[in-house]
């Protein structure tokens, strides 16, 4: 099958078109894209020199969705499915996947990573773990009319918080609070308040505080108007008016930068837990002690293992984690200029890149 794909050949260069072969093998199937969404991941490959598991030249892009066109033995009966694609795929049969811990599978495929990914017309990838979309057509499935290119951003926007959320143990009357809340955080809010929690966003920047405000978040502060012990306080203020202890106040860095990293560990109390979503290549300077001392926990969280992306699709197709407000579709195409709008923080929404038919 011939493929047109944007792959990044080498940095500080732009993505070029190009024509490839692809054909799955045993076990593989070619979906053809419906849409794929732009992470911080991504950016963080061509912009900041995060280097790919392999090697250059490669099509990056893992929030994938679209539909099995072809498959390889074994595969057969995914012919015809529509499907969201895992932003990472386990292998399901190491000591770590048997154990439950799939997340850091040795051998796990992460597409636009470890393989060719979904800026392309079609993407080839192990059948296993593929995620199967019920037919949009239908209101029963889907009341909101949600596209398939928009349920893209589950894989990894959407799946990767709902992870977190999940290993915190994060309950209905427990505080749940996200640093950062553009993309990752932003769904994390909705995810956590379908839960039945009390949401605190933090954001520097007061237009997503007040978009996430109408979508689940009880508390908005902004970071930098309010300093450590500011910020400490309030939260504190919300937590006994909900008579919640410190030991139920989950924190989720989900900001990706050192300050919001700082930010998100100085907010832990007694008992606490700190799950760090967000990923940044540079240092950050902590106490590590405050973790002793106040007998609290700090953990961190790698995607999202397939059995759960049924559960987040759920969430979504039924408008309890509305996606469509926080996105926006732009064809493939446009891939170098949505890049370079995403990396001067010109673009509030997420964007999905749909390839031209």
């Amino acid at each position: 099958m011939d493929v047109i794909a944007w792959t990044l050949r080498s940095l500080d260069t732009p993505m070029e078109r190009e024509q490839r072969d692809e054909t799955p093998a045993s076990g593989e199937v070619l979906v053809q894209v419906a849409g794929c969404g732009v992470c911080h991941t991504d950016l963080g490959f061509v912009y900041d020199r995060v280097p790919t598991r392999r090697p250059l030249p490669l099509t990056l892009g893992h929030e994938i969705s679209g539909r099995v066109i072809a498959a390889g033995a074994g595969a057969e009966a995914w012919i015809g499915r529509t499907v969201i694609v895992p932003a990472v795929i386990p292998c399901g049969a190491c000591p770590a996947c048997r154990a439950g811990r799939s997340s850091i599978c040795p051998t796990q495929i992460f597409p636009g990573n470890d393989v060719h990914g979904g800026f392309a017309t079609h993407v080839r990838v192990p059948a296993r773990g593929l995620c199967a979309v019920p037919d949009l057509g239908s209101k029963v499935a889907n009341p909101h009319g949600l596209e398939l290119a928009t349920l893209s951003v589950i894989a990894d926007a959407v799946t990767t918080p709902y992870q977190a959320i999940e290993r915190a143990g994060l309950a209905a009357g427990d505080v749940a609070v996200f640093v950062g809340v553009g993309g990752v955080g932003g769904f994390g809010v909705q995810i956590a308040a379908a839960r039945g929690a009390h949401v605190v966003a933090i954001d520097v920047d007061p237009l997503k505080l007040e978009k996430i405000a109408a979508h689940g978040a009880e508390l908005t502060l902004r970071a930098d108007q309010l300093d450590a012990k500011a910020l400490k306080r309030a939260l504190g203020a919300l937590a006994s008016t909900h008579d919640c202890p410190t030991w139920r106040v989950r924190i989720f860095e989900t900001s990706g930068s050192p300050q919001g990293q700082e930010t998100a560990f100085g907010l832990l109390g007694h008992g606490g837990l700190l799950s760090v979503v967000g990923y940044t290549p540079q240092k950050v300077s902590l106490r590590l002690s405050n973790l002793m001392a106040l007998d609290a926990q700090a953990q961190g969280n790698w995607g999202c293992a397939p059995e759960l992306y049924p559960a987040a699709l759920e969430l979504v197709l039924s408008g309890r984690v509305r996606v469509a407000p926080f996105v926006e579709q732009r064809p493939l195409s446009d891939i170098n200029r949505t890049f370079e709008d995403l990396h001067a923080r010109r673009l509030s929404r997420r964007v999905v890149l749909v390839p031209e038919s």
